[in-house]
């Protein structure tokens, strides 16, 4: 008992390597579950999580744990597409209230963000859109229940952005690592890379936002 405590409490939920050492494929679903379907779950590490979880699938990424890629990808769709709907389920039920009792501002930031989007680009494309944005794609899914989104679009559309998202970010990953001789001494930077990559869509929404605002 105290060897596990002591393994978990060594665990940052921060850092995708520390996540996938200490609990593998099961650890990807319950990450992107909470990432995507509890609000409290804005700050982990989708993006980098899935990248990196590709990259250990390689026989040339010894910096981590050796994972199998069917589980993997099982683990990955079924945490974000299960995620989603009860985001979406428990925004139907008081989805507004729950982010009007968080003093996150990011959390809030986020609500305006996911707002923009399905006023801009209509429901479906918002809910596909939303699971490339950090933040956004956790609020989106309460959101979009709260606001009242079809039951059917939201979940055919979340289905299908949760399978481009997470299946594109794993086979990604697993292609670098087929390809490239040695990578996990590059494992770092790389993964640095996609995290950077994953915030440019909400960087380039809040700087449109601040024009928007100036020409107002």
């Amino acid at each position: 008992m105290t060897t596990l405590s002591s393994s978990l409490s060594a665990v940052n939920p921060l850092d995708a390597g520390s996540l996938l050492g200490a609990f593998g494929a099961l650890g990807i679903a319950v990450v992107l579950f909470a990432e995507t379907g509890l609000l409290v779950g804005f700050f982990l590490p989708g993006d980098s999580l899935l990248f990196t979880a590709g990259l250990l699938c390689t026989t040339g990424a010894g910096a981590g744990p050796r994972l199998d890629l069917a589980q993997v990808l099982a683990a990955a769709a079924v945490g974000a597409l299960a995620g989603a709907q009860v985001g979406y389920l428990i925004g139907r039920r008081g989805g507004r209230a729950l982010l009007a009792r968080s003093r996150s501002k990011r959390l809030h930031e986020g609500a305006v963000r996911a707002e923009e989007l399905l006023n801009r680009y209509g429901h479906g494309k918002a809910v596909v859109l939303a699971r490339f944005v950090p933040v956004v794609r956790t609020v989106l899914n309460p959101l979009a229940g709260a606001l009242g989104v079809g039951a059917r679009t939201f979940t055919l559309w979340q289905v299908v952005g949760g399978l481009v998202w997470t299946l594109g970010l794993v086979l990604a990953g697993f292609a670098l690592g087929s390809s490239v001789p040695n990578v996990d001494r590059y494992l770092l930077p790389i993964v640095a890379l996609v995290v950077v990559v994953s915030l440019l869509p909400l960087g380039l929404e809040l700087l449109r936002s601040r024009r928007r605002a100036g020409a107002r």
